[in-house]
């Protein structure tokens, strides 16, 4: 098997992912300070500037971040990344994904997840999801490209306090 490579270019017909740098921010920033892209996310407050820049440092310094490009224009529209590659299970998590909201209603969603999933699965038999479970919009989204419920209900972390999470996971398509 090939040594992962999470932050890979990545080109569709509405978008075009690459690796997160830090000279994306002002671009990025414009795009986050939108308070109803967070609704569902555990950190509410990512409009906000200095809790953004935490969040989008985050995603620089893992070394598995993305900014998502709308390929007719070149406009940052969002962020996603890997994360938590786990070898001995064969999985990595998608997550922390967000999309200015003139591209909500599941075209660009698609692509990215495809995209996405599609890498992945170059190297690991299993991507999961982790979802607020008050997150209805994420939830409804996974479950429409084939996601399906871990069982259970499971906490993480976010700035000391524990969130919970309902998890999904997408299994590699077995070969004919």
């Amino acid at each position: 098997m090939p040594q992962p490579d999470f932050q890979p270019v990545l080109q569709g017909d509405l978008v075009r992912l690459r690796p997160i740098a830090a000279g994306d921010w002002p671009e990025m920033f414009a795009v986050a300070s939108d308070p109803l892209i967070w609704e569902g996310h555990p950190e509410q407050d990512l409009y906000k500037e200095e809790a953004f820049r935490l969040f989008f440092d985050g995603a620089v310094d893992c070394g598995m971040g993305l900014t998502i490009l709308d390929r007719a224009n070149g406009e940052i529209i969002g962020s996603s990344r890997y994360h938590g590659l786990d070898e001995a299970r064969s999985e990595v998590e998608i997550g922390w994904v967000f999309l200015a909201r003139r591209c909500w209603g599941g075209a660009y969603n698609r692509e990215v997840m495809r995209l996405m999933l599609d890498h992945a699965f170059q190297y690991v038999d299993t991507v999961v999801f982790w979802v607020c479970e008050w997150n209805w919009r994420s939830q409804k989204a996974l479950t429409k490209i084939g996601a399906v419920v871990r069982s259970g209900m499971h906490d993480r972390a976010y700035r000391g306090r524990n969130v919970r999470h309902v998890v999904f996971e997408i299994r590699k398509p077995r070969s004919a």
